[in-house]
């Protein structure tokens, strides 16, 4: 099993001795994030996309940047609309935009450190990409089932407990979780400090109590079990003593979903998901909602506005007059309501005359 960061090396695209190739000058982008401190998603991310666009070119005799022009990057763009994968489904616009964003950051690095004399990715179209919701959402009683499927009998099985807790608790990113280590939690404090989260941000939230009650017992009578340098710091470990990969949780948290059948499918981010839509139908701030995620900009948070249903059906059951007749609509009828014509006419209620002219005064 490969260690954690590690990454299987891909075979070059093209002739990486041509200084103004593209295999090179993928390779020497991607180095220039490395150096500037961008994550290794980020980079790993950006040479992915860039070798898929790279081996396009290939395909069609283009092996240096300076050979491409904003029609033959358009002719790029409908080849990714085209592009059906084996099931035959299409690729999806926030896919091709990331196809497309990567190749536009690329040309925008290669005009800049003056490797080609103009950037014709700058005048590309981009796809219009609407914001989606969250495919699903738990709610407690179904969050309750799936945190309950864990087998406690088991060593791997209390670690999982914990690791749904946590999950539940704050919310975070399954990468963040892989990285945690013993001294990221503080039970006295009841915090967790996430370090080096997307961004390579840093932020310190709090920890339900319960949560950390189940990490105290996967480390009191699981993870010693598990571990096999005592050197090691990692809060989660694996069955071979090593940090659980990404994926890897990925797969351990959608066979709990599954097996809870509540009808209803995800992994790690189908908890955070609830914690964020739970918590806003709880009343809280959107604001304290964005600090426990992580998120730069409150406009991502926002979107869990339009997934809390629960305020906006107690305003809609209160008001909608559907559902709220009026008292006075409710007992009256036609028959039920006095007839102006049937009533006696009174003096009071006769219209006034207007009064007759006086023959006399007029002369």
């Amino acid at each position: 099993m490969p260690k954690k960061g590690h990454r299987k090396s891909q075979p070059p695209i093209g002739d990486t001795s041509d200084p103004n190739g593209m295999a090179h000058l993928i390779n020497e982008h991607v180095l220039h994030l490395k150096v500037r401190n961008y994550s290794a998603d980020t980079a790993s991310q950006r040479e992915k996309y860039l070798r898929w666009f790279a081996l396009w070119c290939a395909e069609r005799g283009l092996t240096r940047p300076n050979e491409i022009t904003k029609p033959i990057l358009e002719r790029y763009q409908r080849q990714l609309y085209l592009h059906r994968n084996e099931k035959g489904e299409p690729m999806s616009f926030r896919s091709q935009y990331q196809h497309l964003s990567h190749v536009k950051a690329w040309y925008k690095w290669l005009a800049r450190e003056n490797r080609v004399l103009y950037n014709p990715a700058s005048e590309l179209e981009m796809p219009k990409v609407g914001r989606r919701l969250p495919k699903a959402i738990l709610s407690a009683k179904e969050a309750e089932i799936v945190l309950s499927k864990p087998d406690l009998a088991d060593p791997c099985g209390l670690r999982d407990r914990a690791i749904l807790e946590v999950f539940y608790s704050c919310g975070i990113r399954r990468r963040e979780l892989s990285n945690l280590t013993l001294y990221d939690v503080d039970a006295d404090r009841k915090t967790l400090m996430v370090r080096q989260g997307k961004g390579k941000k840093d932020r310190l939230i709090p920890i339900g109590k319960r949560a950390l009650e189940w990490i105290g017992r996967y480390l009191e009578e699981s993870r010693p079990l598990l571990v096999v340098n005592t050197n090691e710091r990692t809060l989660f470990l694996s069955t071979l003593g090593q940090a659980l990969e990404p994926d890897s949780l990925t797969e351990y948290v959608r066979r709990y979903v599954d097996t809870a059948d509540i009808g209803k499918k995800g992994s790690c981010h189908l908890f955070r998901h609830t914690m964020a839509t739970l918590m806003l139908e709880n009343g809280a701030d959107i604001r304290y909602i964005q600090a426990m995620l992580g998120h730069a900009d409150l406009s991502t948070t926002q979107i869990y506005t339009q997934v809390s249903i629960r305020k906006l059906q107690q305003i809609h059951s209160l008001t909608h007059p559907a559902d709220n007749p009026k008292p006075d609509e409710e007992g009256e009828s036609d028959d039920s309501k006095p007839n102006d014509a049937s009533q006696p006419v009174t003096d009071e209620s006769k219209p006034e005359e207007p009064p007759k002219a006086n023959p006399t005064a007029e002369s």
